[in-house]
């Protein structure tokens, strides 16, 4: 039989204890049948038994006069103590055994009630986002134990808005996840910075984002004794704990602006994942060489990279070695993006030339590119199998290496292109002079080609006085002016220099500054247990 326990939804003021109220209240609200004790119990149960017996209103008063004549009887203060100290250890107890009990009466219904069996209920929790599954999991004994198997945690997307999820959350969910881990998602991710019209991947950036322009890392400090909401360092650990077991089997990671990641510890993550498929970076503090060596040497497998730097222009840690080293150990790259870095163009070449089913490229706000790797790429083994290639805000970019392409483009080169974005805030610089910019071609065929090759999605915006040009704009403008292009091209030199057929000879002699580099030989997660969860019946 279940004990029914009232408890009173407002404190009324406590009557005085007479034996005419007493009378009143026992025929108003008669006290229920006391409790049958069971047959072959122990002293201890009886004891229990007939305590709880007087567990409803009509004796509460009794029980607070019994105490206190028993505190009365204490021949000493210490002796009070000893007595109310007892009684609270007794009442939590009491608490706690009730807690459990209805926590395994709530499981034994809910699986009785719930329609799905275990192995389906996992299959479900499985493709929860990890911050449903905590939510999921903190509902009742039963989501629990279901939500605490290793598959449910295939999936980790710890990505949050502003920082919320620490080192202890991460290394626990990695840790429930085992060997079952695939992928990863950590950081901080604002908002995306995709520009319109872009076929671009959601990419997000902290520096970049009006969303966060109030944050600051230093302002999240640890509070009330809790860990710090930020990430380290060491939030990576425990991919290569364990002799790398939870890292044997991840296929995809993503890191966003954990501004105190490093170079070793990002490294030390990726030796222990030689089956890593995905790897996208952004707005971490690492090098550009030491991070391309370390997929370079652990994961041979890797078929797309996205890497954009944290700080725009200055990284200039790349090296032709590296670039040979990342070409030969993964050739199954189909994606690379290399935003944000100081990249010459010959080792964009050795890259794009190298990387045989390279499909995606995007080079986006890359320094010291100048458009030369492109030259006669469509005609060879590496780069004809090109679908996109995003070259935005490339400063160096020259118009008269986009009007060479884009005539290759015309001539039935690159056959796969479907996506092309060379547009410029800054506009195109012009032959022989960077800081002479272009904003309004003439001698790039943007009409020619989308007339010729209608499946190629054209981006090319220019600034024009301060705001961007509409393309048919220009078109219209210029279609009673055209002139052919190779006329216009030859216009630009004497010597026919820029017309050039070896595409070997025409980089080679635009290595620039950087030819001595050939001499160098590189969420608000529930962390709770099952007995600190609030248990619900379903």
């Amino acid at each position: 039989m279940d004990t029914l326990l009232h408890t009173p939804t407002s404190m009324a003021k406590r009557p005085c204890p007479s034996s005419s109220s007493s009378s009143s209240s026992t025929s108003q609200n008669p006290r229920p049948p006391p409790l049958q004790p069971p047959s072959h119990v122990s002293q201890m149960d009886q004891l229990l038994h007939s305590f709880l017996s007087l567990a409803d209103d009509s004796t509460s008063i009794s029980v607070d006069l019994s105490f206190d004549r028993l505190l009365e009887s204490c021949s000493s203060d210490s002796d009070q103590s000893l007595l109310i100290d007892r009684a609270h250890k007794l009442g939590s107890l009491l608490l706690n055994a009730a807690n459990r009990s209805a926590r395994k009466r709530a499981s034994v219904h809910n699986s009785l009630a719930w329609a799905l069996p275990s192995d389906l209920t996992i299959k479900v929790f499985s493709m929860l986002d990890t911050q449903s599954l905590c939510y999921a999991s903190a509902t009742c004994s039963l989501f629990n134990k279901c939500a605490m198997d290793p598959s449910c945690y295939a999936n980790i997307d710890l990505t949050t808005v502003v920082p919320k999820v620490n080192n202890a959350v991460v290394s626990t969910m990695i840790q429930r996840a085992g060997k079952a881990l695939q992928s990863l998602k950590l950081g901080v991710v604002p908002g995306p910075t995709t520009c319109p019209g872009s076929c671009q991947p959601l990419v997000y950036t902290i520096r970049n984002s009006v969303d966060v322009s109030n944050f600051s890392w230093n302002d999240k400090k640890t509070r009330q004794g809790k860990e710090s909401s930020i990430l380290s360092r060491s939030c990576l650990n425990p991919i290569s704990g364990d002799n790398g077991a939870a890292g044997a089997l991840l296929r995809r990671l993503h890191l966003y602006n954990i501004e105190r990641m490093d170079n070793a510890s990002l490294c030390a993550a990726l030796s222990a994942c030689p089956y890593l498929l995905d790897l996208e970076i952004v707005g971490l503090h690492v090098e550009l060489r030491q991070t391309l060596t370390s997929v370079s040497t652990s994961c041979h497998l890797i078929e797309r990279l996205f890497f954009e730097s944290s700080k725009t222009g200055r990284d200039d840690s790349l090296k032709s070695p590296t670039c040979v080293d990342l070409v030969n150990n993964c050739p199954k790259l189909t994606s690379l993006s290399l935003r944000g870095f100081k990249l010459h163009d010959y080792k964009v070449r050795i890259l794009v030339k190298g990387l045989r089913k390279l499909k995606y490229a995007d080079f986006s706000t890359s320094y010291s590119i100048t458009g030369t790797f492109l030259r006669n790429l469509g005609s060879s083994t590496g780069g004809n199998l090109l679908e996109v290639l995003i070259l935005r805000d490339c400063m160096h970019l020259k118009e008269v290496e986009v009007a060479r392409f884009l005539t290759a483009v015309l001539a039935g080169d690159f056959k796969y292109l479907r996506h092309l974005d060379i547009s410029n805030r800054e506009g195109l610089a012009s032959e022989g002079d960077w800081y002479s910019r272009c904003y309004n071609s003439s001698i790039i065929p943007l009409k020619q080609v989308s007339e010729v090759r209608p499946e190629i999605c054209l981006l090319a915006e220019f600034p024009s006085e301060g705001s961007f040009v509409d393309i048919e704009h220009m078109f219209d403008s210029d279609i009673n002016s055209e002139v052919s292009l190779p006329s216009q091209l030859s216009s630009h030199t004497s010597d026919g220099s820029l017309l050039m057929s070896s595409s070997e000879s025409s980089y080679n002699s635009d290595q620039g500054s950087g030819s001595e580099e050939f001499q160098d030989p590189g969420f608000v997660i529930y962390e709770e247990s099952s007995d600190e969860v609030d248990f619900l019946v379903v």
